[in-house]
């Protein structure tokens, strides 16, 4: 399955800017920006992602705890997760695995790469 359709989930209003610029234009996805966890949660369902680009600090409801909400919703139990946080040492990024993340971009993020980096870990999964 090719990978076209990423729920972003991010609080920080230019970061969402600059992703969704390097993720529609650069990499051609179809995106669907969520400002918060209680957002992705409502829309993600209807939006039917392929992969989940999913920021680790939000207010409210953080990244991990966002990501195990979205497997209690039957349609969305199996799509790849892909964290993006600015605490990437190695532990970390165990963790996040740990909890169900596919990978971990680190930000900041080139937004240049954004796209093969995405593309890159959403491959990974295959193996």
């Amino acid at each position: 399955m090719a990978l076209s359709k990423i729920l972003y989930v991010e609080d920080e209003p230019d970061i969402q800017t600059v992703a969704r610029l390097s993720l529609e234009s650069l990499g051609g996805f179809t995106l669907e920006v969520c400002s918060s966890g209680e957002e992705a949660l409502a829309k993600a369902p209807l939006f039917g992602p392929d992969l989940i680009l999913l920021d680790v600090m939000m207010p409210g409801m953080d990244g991990p705890t966002t990501l195990q909400r979205l497997r209690e919703v039957p349609s969305l139990a199996a799509v790849p997760v892909i964290f993006m946080t600015a605490k990437a040492q190695p532990q970390e990024i165990q963790h996040f695995k740990e909890l169900g993340a596919l990978g971990v971009i680190t930000k900041p993020f080139d937004p240049m790469a954004l796209p093969s980096e995405v593309r890159a870990i959403w491959e990974s999964r295959g193996a």
